[in-house]
């Protein structure tokens, strides 16, 4: 039977979509590794790379809308290629995704600035695979800012590298970070080199893309 779960990632929750996996190995860890911080989902449960998830608002009615792949305006990719967020919370139910942690020393987890890629967890043709990796594109000189986008690669050193850190509020931060060394990152408050996740207005959508200030959760007050 599928679960549901919820994450909250400072502007969303995130839900589990498939939830049927038991473990039969434990894993020990060696007495002197200090383990980083998982991810927790708002039931207290640890996030998990095996499983599927959909990011979703904390506000309600216009402030609310979940996040799916769409396809770019003037976009001459194949497949759906944009990673957008609805409107409102009244509609159709965002595109599962999976987080796949760059690190697997401490298991099947997702921890607090470990490098990251995200995949949305779809079937899709073999054409559309790469087309279902976040990545973040171009500068888009009319935004004035780089869209999250798809057709990214995984544990690869180019720009399909994210990472969740702890809110100073509530909740997590997604952030974007282009290095080069899948490792865990330093803690936000010294990152020079990441970037804020937030959201943008494209052709009347809400468009995924590098903020200056205005993270998920407070970007959708600007609609």
């Amino acid at each position: 039977m599928k679960c549901l779960f919820l994450l909250c990632l400072c502007l969303v929750p995130i839900v589990v979509f498939s939830s049927t996996f038991t473990s039969q190995n434990p894993i020990d860890l060696p007495s002197d590794a200090t383990p980083p911080t998982p991810v927790l989902d708002v039931t207290g449960k640890e996030l998990d790379s095996r499983l599927s998830y959909r990011i979703i608002s904390t506000f309600w009615g216009a402030l609310g809308g979940d996040v799916y792949l769409g396809k770019s305006p003037n976009s001459d990719a194949p497949c759906p290629d944009g990673v957008f967020r609805y409107n409102s919370d009244v509609g159709p139910s965002g595109t599962p995704v999976r987080f796949i942690g760059s690190s697997s020393d401490f298991g099947p987890g997702i921890f607090e600035d470990e490098l990251l890629n995200i995949q949305f967890d779809i079937s899709t043709a073999k054409l559309c695979v790469s087309y279902t990796i976040w990545k973040v594109g171009d500068y888009d000189a009319s935004l004035g800012t780089m869209l999250l986008e798809t057709g990214g690669t995984i544990g690869q050193a180019d720009s399909s590298w994210f990472k969740i850190v702890k809110s100073s509020q509530f909740g997590y931060n997604l952030l974007y970070c282009p290095v080069t060394t899948p490792v865990i990152c330093p803690s936000s408050s010294d990152d020079r080199f990441c970037s804020k996740v937030g959201v943008v207005h494209q052709n009347g959508k809400r468009r995924l893309a590098l903020v200056k200030t205005i993270l998920l959760k407070s970007s959708s007050s600007k609609s």
